[in-house]
C-alpha cells in the first residue's frame, strides 16, 4: 500500500519535487525490509563492520540504522532532500549533494563500500554513466537495493555485477569495481 502511496506521490509531484516538500519527515515503506536484506547481504557478501560505508540517498537512515544495528560504526549519510529527515532519526549530519553533483566530482572520500536503497531506478537515464563513473573513484565496491531490475548499469561505466538475489521483492544487487574481486 505504502509503495503504491509513494508511487502515486511521485506522479502527482515529480520526485524531486515530492521529496523537496516531504523529505524533512520522510520514511521508507520498506524499512523493515531493508534490514532484513542487509543483515543478508552483510553474511552473503562477506561486508566486515569496520568497513567505511557511503549510504547514498540516505533518505531518513533506513540502511544507517539496519547497519549501525550489525555493527558498523563508520557510516557516511549523502541526501540533498531528507538530511533534516536523517539527522532526526541517526543523529549525524547528512552531506546534500544531488546525484549530479556528484556525476559532477564533488566526492573526494573513499569508501569500502557504497550502498543505494530504493534511489538509483529514480535516476533520469541520462545521468546515470557520469554518476557511475564518478562512483567508482571513491569505492571498488557499489550495492543497490531496488524494488525491481532497474536501474542497468553497464559495464561500460566502470562497475561488473558481481552477485544478486531477490528478497521480500526487493532486488540487490552487488557491482565491483575489479573482475578478480
Amino acid at each position: 500500500k505504502d509503495d503504491v502511496a509513494i508511487r502515486h506521490q511521485y506522479e502527482k509531484f515529480g520526485v524531486t519535487e515530492y521529496y523537496r516538500q516531504f523529505g524533512a519527515k520522510y520514511r521508507n515503506p520498506h524499512e523493515e525490509q531493508i534490514k532484513i536484506i542487509l543483515k543478508l547481504i552483510v553474511e552473503r557478501w562477506h561486508l566486515l563492520s569496520d568497513y567505511r560505508v557511503l549510504d547514498l540517498a540516505c533518505g531518513s537512515g533506513e540502511c544507517t540504522l539496519a547497519l549501525r544495528s550489525l555493527g558498523f560504526t563508520s557510516i557516511d549519510g549523502i541526501d540533498p532532500y531528507t538530511a533534516d529527515a536523517y539527522y532526526y532519526r541517526t543523529g549525524q549530519k547528512a552531506q546534500t549533494f544531488t546525484f549530479a553533483n556528484i556525476a559532477d566530482g564533488c566526492l573526494e572520500d573513499f569508501y569500502d563500500v557504497i550502498i543505494c536503497s530504493f534511489a538509483l531506478h529514480l535516476v533520469e537515464q541520462s545521468w546515470l554513466p557520469a554518476l557511475m563513473i564518478q562512483l567508482k573513484f571513491i569505492s571498488n565496491r557499489l550495492i543497490i537495493l531496488s524494488p525491481h531490475k532497474r536501474p542497468f548499469i553497464s559495464p561500460e561505466w566502470g562497475w561488473i555485477l558481481k552477485e544478486e538475489f531477490v528478497e521480500n521483492r526487493i532486488h540487490a544487487k552487488l557491482y565491483t569495481t575489479d573482475l578478480t574481486e
